[in-house]
């Protein structure tokens, strides 16, 4: 719910308006040319009225949230224990695994192993590479097992969940 101080004000009530709806509630301030606003996140002014931003303010959360996930990263080291505990498969096993994998339609193997080979070299892995999704899928994780392991680095949150 937004909150509206009506121009002309004095200072000291511009003051206890920011101080009362932005200290100490947290709401952003937003000032016109007739009025200053106290809005909630998902509010946004447009011709001196608040509208209601909720879908956009969702989809940009989202956005946020998509992108802070890809940036996740956890070591190789960690990420070959966890495959270990979860699968008792190191990396050398899921190479081979790749490799015996049939062909695609056109012929072709469905990973570049020497990409894979490569990328598996890293220091450092991060939730978002497509290579993380792909060997995943391949050893019957689901994002949203990936998500939470790389959220936590806890190997069970890729374990089978079904009983």
């Amino acid at each position: 719910m937004s909150y509206k101080l009506n121009k002309p004000y004095e200072e000291n009530e511009k003051i206890n308006f920011i101080v009362n709806y932005n200290h100490n509630m947290g709401l952003k301030i937003e000032e016109t040319e007739t009025a200053i606003y106290a809005l909630e996140p998902y509010e946004i002014i447009v011709n001196d009225s608040v509208v209601d931003n909720s879908v956009e303010y969702q989809s940009e959360l989202l956005q946020r949230e998509q992108e802070r996930i890809a940036m996740l990263n956890l070591t190789a080291a960690d990420v070959e224990r966890a495959i270990y505990k979860a699968k008792g498969m190191d990396f050398d096993d899921v190479i081979a695994l790749l490799e015996a994998q049939p062909l695609s339609d056109n012929g072709e193997p469905l990973v570049n192993i020497k990409e894979l080979k490569i990328e598996l070299k890293a220091n450092n892995f991060y939730r978002g590479n497509p290579y993380i999704n792909l060997v995943g899928s391949l050893l019957g994780f689901s994002n949203t097992q990936l998500d939470e392991f790389f959220e936590t680095n806890d190997y069970t949150k890729l374990m089978d969940t079904q009983v």
